[in-house]
């Protein structure tokens, strides 16, 4: 191929990654807000703070993969976040700041349930509040999957997803193991 049909592949997954990026930064919005929302110690914690704002940044992201969509979002009165578009925030009140270097190895991290190192800057009280939801809020899939399809699917559905999960968590530790090993002979 060409250097016209590669600018043409780099055209494609720039407009894909623009038409795309939006919808995951909004559906992760959608997921952080129903969990907030399934807690009110939660979303009292982050009534106080409405209209500050916080971002993450994922620090080394590899240039071969598209960029991640801004991840900035500002708390509302009610305690849930918005997210803040595309163009992020300039001066967010606290910057979270991620090592993604390495995504696979990253990824298999969290879902072994590993919590990220991580780097903040920023409001202290907002990085403690948010710091208490990292370390205490979880997702009850099982119990949102019963009010969805009753307990009989909903049993058989998060035994399914947890199998699949073990299975991912081993399929992503596996090529983020092979990805360091590549790494460190080329170093």
């Amino acid at each position: 191929m060409g250097d016209g049909g590669a600018a043409y592949n780099r055209a494609m997954l720039h407009s894909l990654h623009d038409m795309l990026a939006p919808a995951v930064a909004e559906r992760l919005t959608l997921v952080i807000n129903h969990v907030l929302g399934g807690e009110p110690v939660a979303t009292e914690r982050l009534r106080p703070h409405a209209g500050r704002t916080l971002a993450l940044t994922l620090a080394g992201w590899p240039r071969l993969l598209p960029p991640p969509p801004a991840l900035a979002w500002r708390v509302t009165p009610a305690g849930l976040l918005d997210w803040c578009g595309l163009q992020g925030v300039d001066a967010p009140d606290l910057a979270v700041q991620v090592d993604a270097s390495n995504p696979a190895l990253l990824l298999a991290r969290m879902v072994g349930g590993e919590a990220p190192a991580v780097q903040i800057d920023g409001d202290a009280q907002l990085a403690g509040d948010v710091n208490w939801l990292l370390l205490n809020l979880r997702w009850d899939v099982a119990a949102d999957l019963e009010r969805l399809f009753g307990p009989v699917v909903a049993q058989q559905l998060h035994q399914v997803g947890r199998t699949l999960a073990a299975g991912m968590r081993t399929a992503i530790r596996t090529a983020a193991e092979i990805a360091e090993r590549l790494r460190s002979r080329r170093a």
